[in-house]
């Protein structure tokens, strides 16, 4: 029996952070583990091209978040990692998907619906202002990305469900249309054990706040990010609640399990914020020196990178052919012919 197939991508936006190793890198890398999956991961640089416009930029990052998940542990050799930009299979299954989606689905599209209200809001008189065809048909060639290589399931949060269902709806009216199962119907792996991360104030990690602990940056910044926490006023000899404080939600993601049951107790018992940031510093910095120096070293080699996304991204190819073949020929478009 072969193996199902799941896939996830990364879009290259910026600086990988903690929340992105605790929310992201590490579910997936237990999905990458299981013996009955075959995993796919690409580098989404042409989603990214939205909202990054500087050439040097997207190159850096896009690099930088290939250094960051192999750094982490992702093997390439045993799951398929690739740039979306090498696959030309993808834009062409684009193309044949947005000749079937109706104009409508793209009006609902959730990015496209935030951008028309915040334009609302602004008081625009257009409240198309400013919305280029990349956000617009977002979802079409994210619908490309999965359907491409035959994925039966996608991990995604609740927030990305759409884009699923999206191309679920495309692949549908497609075979509908033909009278043959030219695409496989993917599923959504709804990820709604994922912990929300805290960032330095408590909030969400996250990009939009500025409140993120980026993921390999020196031990002496490491440690300084760790003393911005924010935390409450109280005592070191007052008792704390190890579950409502964000250091010890943290920590416990980094130490082992004894430790993290050792040091909640510790809480409940009193325990000064100056300590307890050390003892998270100490943890984070432990899980995350090997990674660190791995990814140092990739990055100090860009063509080792290179290298090794286009390999994968050979491998992606030989798996993306038969399926746009398979497309080409239900709908009449076949070289052979």
């Amino acid at each position: 029996m072969s193996r199902r197939i799941t896939l996830t991508g990364i879009k290259p936006t910026g600086r990988p952070h903690v929340g992105n190793l605790l929310g992201a890198i590490r579910p997936a890398l237990a999905i990458a583990r299981d013996p009955d999956l075959q995993a796919c991961y690409f580098i989404a640089d042409y989603h990214a091209l939205t909202t990054v416009r500087d050439p040097e930029e997207l190159a850096d990052r896009t690099r930088d978040v290939a250094a960051t998940w192999i750094a982490c542990g992702l093997d390439p050799e045993r799951v398929l990692l690739y740039r979306q930009s090498d696959i030309p299979e993808v834009f062409e299954l684009a193309w044949i998907l947005a000749c079937f989606t109706p104009k409508g689905w793209m009006n609902k599209a959730h990015a496209y619906k935030a951008a028309v209200q915040e334009n609302a809001e602004r008081g625009e008189e257009d409240t198309d202002a400013g919305i280029d065809m990349g956000v617009y048909t977002y979802p079409v060639l994210m619908a490309a990305d999965i359907l491409l290589f035959d994925t039966d399931v996608v991990p995604v949060g609740k927030d990305q469900k759409q884009h699923v269902e999206l191309a679920r709806d495309m692949a549908q009216r497609i075979n509908h249309t033909y009278g043959r199962d030219l695409l496989v119907l993917p599923e959504a792996d709804i990820r709604d054990d994922t912990a929300t991360v805290p960032g330095l104030d408590g909030r969400k990690m996250s990009k939009s706040y500025d409140n993120t602990i980026p993921l390999f940056v020196p031990e002496k910044r490491l440690k300084k990010l760790c003393n911005k926490i924010v935390t409450d006023t109280s005592p070191p000899e007052a008792p704390k609640d190890p579950d409502t404080s964000s250091v010890f939600s943290l920590y416990r993601q980094f130490a082992t399990p004894q430790e993290a049951e050792s040091m909640a107790e510790r809480y409940r018992r009193g325990i000064g914020w100056g300590e307890a940031k050390g003892a998270l510093f100490e943890a984070m910095n432990r899980a995350l020196a090997e990674p660190r120096t791995r990814y140092e070293e990739l990055m100090a080699d860009p063509g080792q990178i290179d290298a090794l996304l286009a390999e994968g991204s050979r491998r992606a190819r030989e798996r993306a052919r038969p399926v746009l073949e398979r497309v080409r020929a239900g709908i009449g478009i076949d070289p052979a012919r």
